[in-house]
């Protein structure tokens, strides 16, 4: 089992930026990816991005492709998202996520709030 503690989160202007940590904990050894998922208030969670934690390969949503940047530190067992140019569209809970071994693994959510 993998625990996942996120931090960063906060409020900003639009067009600002802000950069959401994971840290995992537990049984590293066996990630397969990590990822970040996002959810809006009366609206489902929805995927954001993901990386490969072998290759680094990484996905985006359509939704934030050219702003959002997700990387990680294999040797922190940590997982980042760096968000530019927000917008008051990006505000939810974001959640990390991990896949390790054969288990999913969520954080608690972050806060991230754009005014516009």
């Amino acid at each position: 089992q993998v625990q996942l503690v996120e931090s960063g989160g906060g409020l900003v202007q639009a067009g600002g930026s802000l950069r959401l940590s994971c840290a995992a904990s537990g049984r590293t050894g066996s990630i397969y990816d990590m990822g970040w998922f996002r959810q809006a208030p009366g609206k489902e969670r929805e995927f954001v991005a993901r990386i490969d934690w072998s290759s680094g390969r990484n996905y985006y949503a359509d939704s934030v492709k050219g702003r959002f940047t997700i990387s990680r530190d294999n040797a922190k067992n940590t997982v980042y998202l760096q968000m530019d140019s927000l917008k008051p569209e990006d505000t939810a809970v974001y959640y990390c996520r991990s896949f390790a071994g054969s288990s999913w693994s969520w954080g608690q959510g972050t806060q991230v709030t754009v005014s516009s």
